[in-house]
């Protein structure tokens, strides 16, 4: 079962597309005083198609398309804003510098950004309250944990989730009570028809008969990893055990996947990296002129196997006079600042070391610590690591570079999500999203 309505998801994109369409159509009738014919229409539908898919693409991107940014409206308009305002450029660009159609609808371009843009405001603000179910399936939930606590919160203060949790039961309370009666009767007397449950937990295991037996009235249950992963898009520490490494990860290698990421690596970091070598000799003079030290670093980090690999950085930090504690140089601000410092990786990602795509390596020091107090750390280093990665788009506080078990806790439960879910389309959505991630600065 689905608890965020993927429908809307769907619902959405064809609103969005409708938008685009009614746009140019409000556009041409205002342009010509008239109501458009057929074939003007259609004349001019043709060119703006190759523009729409562009603008749905970006709007990917942007993560118009986001459970998190469908549900958080104070974040849509900003959002939407700067989005709206990149597709106007790119429309601009699209129009004007590649002439590639017989019509070239110049005039009404200008006309069609001022009309779209309040149009795709009001349709992204009301349009999700029309989408939204109208009424959520009751639930009751059976865990431990905080885990549960963050699950209950979350649906129940978000209407965009089909199902609401009417009551929680703690697993640790469950040998105590009368299960068949504080429990079963209320699902018969309520009308409950899901049941969240930690089907992993060793003490739901003595009322799993009695939820056997809810079956044969049509109750349905869902793991409480499931609904989890997919409501936070992580993996909770606290929930797996050794079973879930067995049941989830595996080490054989697929050769359709592993070519096709070989072949995306390959392809991006050439181009890429051929293209950043324009940037190197600007690199090169700033840091001459700052502090006059070496241009590069090589960084020991953790690959995959647990072996040493050796990354190549531009230098942004120098070491301070009389000894003390490395700092960061002012050329080395804006390198951090803009990513260009991991420019060089690149040539790490074609010589097969790092991946664009992977778990961010880690400073063996790092590793060793986090190895004592993380269960499981080690499983992250089953992958080639890569330069970035699913715990990058999502996990809002990065530790860096300084010891963090538990901000790195979670980055790990991050970590366990794309190993268990990656493909090469969840590949390319990070590559994607990891764009946006650049250009807005918020770092990767």
């Amino acid at each position: 079962m689905n608890i965020f309505n993927r429908r809307e998801h769907i619902a959405l994109l064809l609103g969005d597309i409708l938008v685009f369409a009614a746009s140019l159509w409000l556009t041409l009738l205002f342009r010509y005083a008239a109501l458009p014919e057929r074939g003007l229409f259609t004349e001019h539908l043709f060119p703006f198609l190759f523009l729409f898919v562009l603008w749905i693409v970006v709007f990917f991107i942007a993560g118009l398309y986001e459970k998190q940014t469908v549900i958080l409206h104070h974040r849509l308009p900003h959002l939407l804003f700067n989005t709206l305002l990149l597709n106007s450029v790119l429309a601009v660009v699209f129009f004007y510098f590649l002439p590639v159609f017989e019509i070239t609808p110049k005039g009404s371009l200008f006309l069609y950004l001022v009309i779209s843009f309040p149009l795709m405001l009001l349709w992204r603000i009301y349009g999700s309250a029309v989408l939204s179910p109208w009424k959520r399936e009751k639930a009751i939930a059976i865990g431990e944990g905080e885990e549960l606590k963050e699950l209950i919160t979350e649906v129940n203060n978000n209407w965009h989730y089909n199902i609401s949790f009417v009551s929680s039961v703690d697993a640790k309370d469950l040998g105590s009570m009368d299960f068949k009666e504080e429990i079963v009767k209320r699902v018969y007397a309520e009308g409950i028809y899901l049941i969240a449950v930690d089907l992993r937990s060793d003490k739901v295991l003595p009322v799993l008969p009695h939820l056997y037996n809810l079956i044969f009235s049509g109750v349905r249950f869902i793991d409480m990893h499931k609904i989890y992963e997919e409501m936070f898009n992580r993996i909770p520490l606290s929930l797996v055990r050794y079973n879930w490494f067995l049941e989830n990860v595996s080490t054989a290698p697929n050769i359709t996947y592993d070519t096709l990421k070989r072949l995306m690596d390959i392809a991006i970091a050439a181009v890429l990296g051929a293209f950043s070598l324009i940037l190197y000799p600007f690199v090169f003079l700033a840091m001459l002129f700052d502090d006059r030290g070496p241009f590069f670093i090589v960084q020991e980090r953790i690959g995959k196997g647990g072996k040493i690999i050796k990354t190549l950085k531009f230098r942004s930090m120098r070491v301070a006079s009389g000894g003390g504690p490395a700092e960061i140089t002012r050329v080395g601000k804006v390198l951090r600042a803009t990513r260009i410092d991991e420019l060089p990786q690149l040539w790490n990602v074609l010589r097969g070391d790092l991946s664009l795509i992977g778990p961010r390596p880690e400073l063996p020091e790092l590793v060793r610590l986090y190895e004592k107090e993380i269960p499981y750390y080690n499983i992250r280093h089953l992958i080639k690591p890569g330069l970035s990665g699913w715990a990058q788009l999502y996990h809002e506080n990065h530790p860096h570079y300084r010891a963090n078990v538990s901000e790195t806790k979670v980055k790990l439960s991050y970590d366990l999500y794309y190993i268990k879910n990656h493909s090469f389309f969840l590949d390319v959505k990070i590559a994607l999203k990891t764009i946006k991630v650049l250009l807005s600065r918020s770092g990767v």
